[in-house]
């Protein structure tokens, strides 16, 4: 489900030193197989089994994508996503089954002819690696439904560097269907994985977006319509490789001739899930809502989203997962002594804005081996570029602190330093030529400049999720006369805040927590209070899974499936004392399964 976006390609260069970090750091790594899996404990799933859609799970879609500056979603959509046309309903085809129900309708809102629906679980649920199995039902295609169950990449960084794994896309162009056959559109059924690589910046393909469905078998052909029955959708993920299944009337069968290999850093990283039904579009035949022939209203059913550990790997991640950064932070350092810092083409990447006008310089280091060391061709020419996150960063405790940095820059070129947060606000701070700003003495050699937090930040960046922690420009009214050098080094925010004295931590209130066995296979946890609660809990001594319970009536439980007898549970809880308003953690306790 490609999510392209309009904000202006930014093309990247890498130092040679960083890039050939990269290049290591893809020749190393684990090999566990996906062809021969074995599949372990049950880390999470979605039954969608309750009377309502869980808020802590889901936040649904309202809009047509222009909300968010990307009308008909970059793809040209013709729908309006909207709350009231997604249900958790009984499944009218298949007894004792309860389902999310995404209905697509023809509904008049504002200039939208359809209304459907879209869940996503953004800063809610995040997985990374292990076998994801969904269950799903499609209704009758015709020519514009466009269903799909995919993730993107948790990363703040814009489409496709944060990457997209699309598991079920049905409702293809004939055209896209012709090199399997001519299938039917009911039962076709394709997935797809999309990153950003450097081969495919091309002429019409500016995002740079690498697709692997490019000239490629990707597809599952059912021999039957896959309309209105249920069907298993498995991706098999790990540091290495991806393997797309289906699994129909209990026969597996594999939608690419082979594993694909993981080729983007952004594989690597936490995803979030999306469920949708989208009509018409660029990727079905209807680009008018003349062109809609589908028989609406139709349905799409989801019965359930699991995710198993696959060899020893996966993780799910609940909430908002973002640490407040502390101390000092790098944003671009090898030898400052720093809390935590980012490191170039590994956990940030460096943008030139303005290629035209920029390329690499030879400016030798200020400290340690990497620098950002560029050459200014072009003269009354804009230019301009940024240091930006993988995945955003908290710095809420640097407002009373500074953003310090080394630049080496002659004096008679004026420049802007800002920042950006993952809501795309910027602020900037101006560095005039020929005077001495932010203690920035501009004698054209390496010279030290201290930025407070405060003033930088300005009145909209959210310093709670930040994306880009330094980007440099020139100034719109000094555009440069004449070809220059220029390097930046040591870019560091310090937070200026001391270590605060601990708090005694009060006597808790005793709530009631509990593990009981509900199930040969299932253990369900429980802690009694109107507020939240974690549980952290282990099997036969294998790795921490942290669940945030789902809360209903002034009760939060969690089932774990997957067990079996003679599994020793270890587990612990973290809940909210409303009285005493603080978080308090249990003693581990050990639950063996019979």
């Amino acid at each position: 489900m490609k999510n392209q976006n309009n904000i202006q390609a930014k093309r990247k260069f890498m130092l040679s030193a960083i890039a050939g970090g990269i290049l290591a750091m893809y020749g190393a790594g684990a090999h566990a197989s996906v062809t021969n899996p074995v599949i372990g404990q049950l880390l999470w799933s979605e039954e969608f089994n309750g009377p309502s859609l869980n808020s802590l799970v889901w936040t649904a879609d309202d809009g047509n994508g222009c909300q968010i500056n990307l009308c008909g979603y970059g793809n040209q959509e013709l729908q309006y996503y909207s709350p009231n046309n997604l249900s958790i309903v009984n499944v009218p085809f298949e007894s004792n089954s309860r389902a999310l129900a995404i209905k697509a309708q023809r509904q008049t809102i504002g200039s939208n002819s359809f209304t459907s629906g879209k869940v996503t679980s953004a800063g809610k649920v995040q997985v990374q690696y292990g076998m994801i199995e969904m269950r799903v039902s499609t209704p009758a295609l015709g020519t514009g439904l466009w269903p799909a169950a995919w993730l993107l990449g948790s990363s703040p960084q814009s489409w496709p560097r944060n990457g997209e794994i699309d598991i079920v896309e049905m409702g293809h162009r004939a055209s896209a269907r012709a090199a399997a056959g001519n299938a039917p559109i009911d039962s076709f059924v394709g997935a797809n994985v999309i990153t950003y690589q450097q081969a495919a910046c091309v002429p019409g393909n500016e995002s740079c977006a690498a697709s692997t469905a490019w000239q490629t078998k990707n597809w599952y052909i059912a021999p039957t319509s896959m309309a209105n029955r249920f069907v298993t959708y498995r991706l098999y993920w790990t540091e290495s490789q991806m393997r797309f299944t289906v699994v129909d009337n209990g026969v597996e069968h594999n939608m690419y001739d082979k594993p694909l290999p993981v080729n983007s850093s952004a594989l690597q990283a936490p995803f979030y899930l999306l469920l949708n039904l989208a009509v018409g579009g660029n990727f079905t035949d209807a680009a008018s809502p003349g062109q809609v022939t589908a028989p609406l209203p139709g349905t799409m059913y989801v019965d359930y989203v699991r995710v198993y550990q696959l060899d020893g790997k996966g993780s799910v991640k609940l909430g908002n997962q973002s640490t407040p950064e502390v101390g000092k932070f790098g944003v671009f350092t090898d030898n400052t002594a720093v809390n935590n810092k980012q490191v170039a083409g590994a956990s940030s990447d460096i943008f030139v804005w303005n290629n035209a006008s920029m390329s690499a310089g030879n400016i030798a280091p200020f400290e340690g081996s990497n620098v950002m060391a560029l050459n200014y061709t072009a003269p009354n020419q804009w230019f301009g570029g940024s240091v930006q996150s993988r995945q955003a960063h908290d710095m809420s405790n640097f407002r009373n602190g500074n953003l310090k940095f080394r630049i080496k820059i002659p004096a008679n070129v004026a420049f802007n330093v800002s920042i950006q947060d993952t809501y795309t606000n910027q602020n900037a701070v101006k560095f005039p030529a020929n005077a001495t700003t932010y203690g920035l003495v501009r004698n054209g050699d390496w010279a030290t400049a201290t930025i407070p937090v405060s003033t930088l930040v300005g009145p909209k960046v959210a310093l709670q999720s930040m994306l880009d922690l330094f980007q440099f420009s020139s100034e719109a009214t000094q555009l440069p006369t004449a070809p220059f050098q220029m390097a930046i080094d040591d870019i560091v925010w310090e937070s200026g805040t001391p270590t605060p004295t601990p708090t005694p931590t009060p006597t808790p209130t005793p709530i009631s927590v509990s593990a009981t066995q509900t199930g040969p296979t299932t253990l369900q946890f429980a802690v009694r209070s109107s507020a939240w609660a974690d549980v952290h809990y282990t099997v036969n001594s294998g790795g921490q899974q942290n669940i945030r319970l789902r809360q209903d009536a002034g009760n939060n439980t969690y089932a774990a499936g997957g067990l079996k007898a003679g599994d020793v549970v270890k587990y612990s809880f973290t809940y909210w004392d409303v009285a005493k308003n603080y978080a308090v953690d249990t003693a581990q306790q050990t639950f063996t399964m019979k």
